[in-house]
C-alpha cells in the first residue's frame, strides 16, 4: 500500500531454507512460466539482473511482465510462491497489489466526475462529515495528494495495533478518525506529501455518491468494462487460490511471518485489492491512456506535479509519472507491485514480489524495476529505491 515506507523494526530476510530455494529456483531455466520474444542477448541480461536481485535480498519469489510491441515480450517467474513447500511462482497466481489500489480508486471518482454527479473543486465536506479543514479541501487535493490531512499510517500507537492485531477487520470510518486526533501537516494546496487518508475518504465518497459499497463499484464500473477477472477489493482476509504467499518483517519485534491472510481492511481503498500479472497488463495502458473516461477527464488526471522526492517523478490523480512511466508502484505486508505504461514506447512494466521485507532500507520491487528498465528502456528508467535507515 505504502508509496512512502511505514518503516518496522528490521530483521534477516533470509533464512537457509530460503536461500536454498533462491539458489535452485531462480535460475532462467527454473522458471515455472516463461514466455519471452526479446532477442537471445536481452533475454540473457534479464535473467541474470533479476537472479542476481533475488539471491542478493533473499526475495522469495517473483511475477514479472514487459511488454513492447514491435520489440518483444519478457514474461517470467522466479523462486516459489510458498517458502514451506517450495511451491514455484507462476504467472497465474493471485496477489495483493497494495498501493496499486489507488489509481482504481481513484478511477471510481473520475468516472463520477464525468457523469457530473461530482467535481473535482468540490469541497469533501459535501460528502463526507467530519473532515478537519473538509470545506477547503477539493477532490482534486486529495487525489494528487495535496491535502495536508495527517496520514493514520504514520500514527506509530496505532500501527502497532496493526502489527499486534493482523487478522483485525477495520471500517473506512475507523481509518480516518485516526488521522482526524492529529492537526492538518499543511494548509490545502501548500505541497506534495503521500497521504492514505486521502484515498479512504475518495472511497468513502464512491459509496456516498454511487449508492454502492467500493467493492461492488469497482467490480461493476471498472473490472468489468475491462474484463479484469482476477482483480478484486476483498471484505476480510481471504485470498483466492491459487495464490502466492507474501512474506513480511512488519510484526511486533521484526521477525518474519506469512502475511497472506491478514486482513487488509486498514488499507481498504487505499491499498486492499487482489489482482494477477495478467490483469495488471492490461489494466496499466487502459490506465495510461484513460479508456474508461472521457479526454477532457484523462488530461485533468494526467497534469502532474513534481513530487520533490525522488528526481524525474510527478503525481497526478491517483497517478505517477516516473520518468515517462505512468501508473503506481504498491506495497502491502508480504507484497510489492508495479503496474505501469509507457506511452512513449507503448511499454508495459509488470512486476509482483511475494516480501516487502526491505534490501538494505530499499523496496525489492523498485530494484527489479530499475533493473529490468535499465536494460530495456534505459531512456526512461524506474526510479532507483533509495536506501534508509529503519527505526
Amino acid at each position: 500500500m505504502r508509496g512512502r515506507r511505514v518503516r518496522r523494526a528490521g530483521a534477516p530476510a533470509a533464512v537457509a531454507l530460503l536461500m536454498a530455494a533462491l539458489c535452485a529456483g531462480t535460475g532462467p531455466d527454473a522458471s515455472a512460466s516463461v514466455r519471452t520474444d526479446f532477442d537471445p542477448a536481452t533475454v540473457q541480461k534479464l535473467d541474470a539482473a533479476i537472479t542476481k536481485i533475488m539471491k542478493q535480498t533473499g526475495m522469495p519469489g517473483l511475477d514479472i511482465g514487459m511488454w513492447v510491441p514491435g520489440r518483444g515480450v519478457y514474461e517470467k517467474s522466479f523462486g516459489v510462491a510458498d517458502k514451506q513447500t517450495g511451491t514455484p511462482m507462476k504467472s497465474d497466481l493471485y496477489s495483493r497489489i497494495g498501493s496499486v489500489t489507488k489509481t482504481f480508486t481513484v478511477t471510481g471518482v473520475l468516472q463520477l466526475v464525468d457523469q457530473g454527479k461530482v467535481g473535482l473543486d468540490d469541497p469533501i465536506s459535501r460528502y463526507v462529515s467530519g473532515v478537519p479543514g473538509g470545506d477547503g479541501i477539493t477532490l482534486r487535493q486529495l487525489a494528487e495528494m495535496r491535502s495536508g490531512l495527517f496520514d493514520y499510517t504514520v500514527d506509530e500507537k496505532w500501527m502497532a495495533g496493526v502489527r499486534a492485531d493482523p487478522h483485525r477487520a477495520y471500517t473506512p470510518r475507523q481509518l480516518v478518525d485516526v488521522a482526524f486526533r492529529h492537526p492538518p501537516n499543511f494548509k490545502p494546496g501548500a505541497r506534495w506529501e503521500y497521504c492514505n487518508t486521502n484515498t479512504v475518504l475518495l472511497g468513502m465518497l464512491v459509496e456516498k455518491v454511487s449508492g454502492q459499497n467500493l467493492d461492488v463499484y469497482l467490480r461493476d464500473h471498472v473490472f468489468a468494462p475491462l474484463k479484469l477477472n482476477a482483480t478484486s477489493l476483498p471484505g476480510n482476509g481471504a485470498m483466492p487460490d491459487p495464490h502466492a504467499h507474501g512474506y513480511t518483517d512488519f510484526t511486533p519485534k521484526g521477525t518474519v511471518a506469512d502475511a497472506t491472510h491478514w486482513n487488509p481492511s486498514w488499507a481498504w481503498a487505499a491499498g486492499a485489492m487482489i489482482s494477477d500479472l495478467d490483469d495488471l497488463h492490461t489494466w496499466a495502458p487502459a490506465l495510461a491512456d484513460g479508456r474508461l473516461l472521457t479526454k477532457k477527464t484523462q488530461a485533468e488526471r494526467l497534469r502532474t506535479l513534481p513530487i520533490g522526492v525522488i528526481p524525474g517523478a510527478s503525481y497526478g490523480l491517483g497517478i505517477l509519472d516516473f520518468n515517462g512511466w505512468l501508473g503506481h508502484n504498491g506495497e502491502l505486508p508480504g507484497y510489492e507491485t508495479i503496474a505501469a505504461q509507457l506511452p512513449a514506447e507503448k511499454a508495459t512494466l509488470v512486476v509482483l514480489v511475494n516480501s516487502d521485507i526491505d534490501y538494505q532500507g530499499k523496496n525489492l520491487s523498485g530494484l527489479i524495476g530499475n533493473a529490468v528498465t535499465s536494460i530495456v528502456t534505459p531512456d526512461h528508467l524506474w526510479p532507483a529505491p533509495v536506501g534508509a535507515a529503519k527505526k
